[in-house]
C-alpha cells in the first residue's frame, strides 16, 4: 500500500511513471496534453474532470454557460466522459455522430419546412466543425434575395422556412390595406421591383385600362367603385338620373344603354324607347309595357288576366301565348269567354253533345282526366265493358250514334246464330260470355229432365228461335223412335220416361 501511494504521488513529478500507467493513446487531437494528466486528470477530485476539459473547450463552456446549442441543452449537467471515452488511440472516434439519427432539434436551428428535406453538405461546409453552420437566413439565401438588400437581413419577418412563398407580410400595416380583390394580386402586379417603394396608390395609375368612361367620369374611381370588382358599382341611378335600376335592368352594364360611354347623352325614360325591336304585339297592346311587363323579364308577365279580363289562364291556357288568342288589337277585338267560342274547330262531337265542353272537360288538356259518367247515360259500363275502349263501341266521336243492343256488337260471337233471339242478357252477363245462366223449365215451361238435360240447343232448335215455336209433346220429335207404329198412340209419357224408351213403365 505504501509503494502503491509512493508511485502515484511521484507520478505528476515522473512522465516515465505515467505513460506506464496510462491504459492507451489519447487521439491526435489530444496528443499534445498526453504528457500531462494533470490537465484533463485530478487525482483528488474525479468530479473535476467536466470543469478541466471546459477549460480547454471554450467553445462547449459558452453553449453551456448560455443553455446553447447541442452540448448547453442536451449535456449542460452530463460528464463529458460519458459521452467521450479517451485513450482509444489516436484515429478513434470519441464523438459517435451518425448523421442519420441525429435530432437536430437539439440544437438551436431546428430544420423544419423546406430545411427538412435539405442535405447537411448544404449548410455544413467540410472541413469547418458543425457548430459553425450560419444561422442566419441571409447567409445562405443572399442569393435568393429579390429585394437585393434593401429590405434588410431580417427575412424571417416575411417568410417562412416552408418555402419563400407564400409570406407573412402583413400589408395591412402599410398605408393601402389588401382588401377583397386587392388581396388576390400577385405582389408584382403593383410593385414594378422588388424594392416595394414608390408603388403608386390612386386606382387610375393602375386601372387606366380598365376606364370604360374613357376619363369622362374623372379619376376619382371610388367615388363609385369598390375593391370587390369593377362591375359592382356604388353609383346611385336612382338619385342621380331619377330612373331607377331594377329587375333586369339592375346588372346591365352602363353601355347597354349609354351607347359609346357618353353618360351625358339623353335617354328615353319609356320602355318603348329601348324595347321597341322587343315588342312581340307589334305595337297592338299599346305602348305601356309596364301594364302587362315587369322589368324582371319580358316573358314572364305581371298582367292578372283574371283580374283584368275576367278570364282566369288555368291549365294549357297558361302556357299559351298572347297571340294564341289575341289574334287583333287588343283594345278592339272581342273575345269570347266560354270554351265553343274557341274550340268549336276543336270538337270532334261535332255538336251533338252540346256546347258546354266543361261538363266533361278540364283546361289540362282535352284528352286530360275527362270527366264523362257512362253510368249516367243509356249504356252504364259494367263488367268486361268497363276496359273496353270507345272506339271499340262507338264508331264516330259523335257518341250517340251508338247502338244500345248485344248483338249490334257482338253478332259475330253468337255461337247460337241467332237461333235464340237477339236478347243475350236473358243468358248472359257482360262478365263474359262463359258466365250464363238459363233455366229452361222457368222460362219455357219445359223442363229438362233425364235425357233432354244431356242435348245440345241445336238437337232441338234448328231454326232460330224468333222464328218456330216448337212442340212440347214427345211424338213431335220422337216418331221415328216410336217402334210400336203408333199403335199405342201419340202419348208415349204414358209408358215411357224422359231417361231413355228402352225403360218402359206397363201398368
Amino acid at each position: 500500500m505504501a509503494l502503491a501511494m509512493a508511485i502515484l504521488t511521484s507520478a505528476a513529478q515522473a512522465n516515465p511513471l505515467e505513460r506506464l500507467l496510462m491504459p492507451g493513446a489519447v487521439i491526435a487531437g489530444h496528443a499534445d496534453a498526453e504528457s500531462d494528466c494533470g490537465k484533463c486528470h485530478d487525482r483528488s477530485d474525479r468530479q473535476r474532470q467536466r470543469a478541466l476539459c471546459l477549460d480547454c473547450h471554450e467553445d462547449v463552456a459558452a453553449d453551456v454557460a448560455g443553455n446553447a446549442g447541442l452540448h448547453g441543452r442536451v449535456a449542460r449537467k452530463a460528464q463529458c466522459n460519458a459521452c467521450h471515452t479517451e485513450h482509444k488511440g489516436r484515429d478513434a472516434d470519441i464523438v459517435h455522430f451518425d448523421r442519420d439519427s441525429f435530432d437536430h432539434r437539439k440544437t438551436d436551428f431546428a430544420l423544419v419546412g423546406a430545411h427538412a428535406a435539405a442535405a447537411c453538405e448544404g449548410c455544413h461546409e467540410t472541413g469547418k466543425k458543425f457548430r459553425e453552420a450560419p444561422q442566419q437566413c441571409v447567409d445562405c439565401h443572399r442569393e435568393d434575395d429579390a429585394h437585393d438588400g434593401r429590405l434588410g437581413e431580417q427575412c424571417d419577418q416575411c417568410h417562412e422556412p416552408a418555402g419563400f412563398r407564400p409570406t407573412r407580410f402583413d400589408h395591412a400595416k402599410t398605408r393601402f390595406p389588401l382588401a377583397n380583390a386587392h388581396a388576390e394580386v400577385a405582389c408584382a402586379a403593383c410593385h414594378r421591383d422588388a424594392g416595394f417603394k414608390d408603388t403608386p396608390m390612386a386606382c387610375v395609375d393602375c386601372h387606366a385600362a380598365d376606364d370604360v368612361h374613357r376619363g369622362t367620369r374623372g379619376t376619382d374611381c371610388s367615388s363609385c367603385h369598390g375593391t370587390v370588382d369593377w362591375k359592382e358599382s356604388r353609383f346611385d341611378h336612382a338619385q342621380a338620373t331619377g330612373y331607377a335600376l331594377e329587375g333586369k335592368h339592375g346588372p346591365l352594364a352602363c353601355e347597354a344603354c349609354h351607347v359609346g360611354g357618353d353618360l351625358e347623352a339623353p335617354l328615353p325614360a319609356e320602355c318603348v324607347g329601348c324595347h321597341a325591336a322587343a315588342d312581340l304585339h307589334s305595337g297592338r297592346f299599346g305602348t305601356t309595357c309596364v301594364d302587362c311587363h315587369g322589368q324582371q323579364e319580358w316573358p314572364l308577365p305581371a298582367y292578372d288576366h283574371e283580374q283584368h279580363a275576367e278570364f282566369a289562364l288555368r291549365g294549357a291556357h297558361a302556357e299559351l301565348g298572347c297571340h294564341a288568342c289575341h289574334t287583333g288589337v287588343l283594345k278592339e277585338q272581342q273575345m269570347a269567354k266560354d270554351c265553343y267560342g274557341c274550340h268549336a274547330p276543336d270538337d270532334v262531337h261535332r255538336g251533338s253533345l252540346g256546347q258546354a265542353c266543361e261538363s266533361c272537360h278540364n283546361e289540362s288538356g282535352w284528352r286530360d282526366e275527362v270527366r264523362f259518367d257512362h253510368d249516367l247515360a243509356g249504356f252504364p259500363l259494367v263488367g268486361l265493358h268497363v276496359s273496353v275502349p270507345c272506339g271499340e263501341c262507338h264508331a264516330t266521336r259523335a257518341y250517340r250514334e251508338a247502338p244500345l243492343q248485344c248483338l249490334a256488337c257482338h253478332r259475330a260471337k253468337d255461337v247460337h246464330e241467332e237461333r235464340l233471339g237477339d236478347d243475350c242478357a236473358s243468358c248472359h252477363n257482360p262478365n263474359g260470355w262463359d258466365f250464363w245462366q238459363f233455366d229452361h223449365g222457368s222460362t219455357t215451361d219445359f223442363p229438362l229432365t233425364g235425357a233432354h238435360a244431356e242435348l245440345g240447343c241445336r238437337d232441338c232448335h234448328r231454326e232460330p228461335a224468333r222464328d218456330a215455336e216448337l212442340p212440347q209433346d214427345c211424338y213431335s220429335c220422337h216418331a221415328r223412335d216410336d217402334v210400336h207404329d203408333r199403335r199405342f198412340g201419340r202419348d208415349c209419357a204414358r209408358c215411357h220416361g224422359t231417361v231413355s224408351f228402352r225403360q218402359a213403365a206397363v201398368h
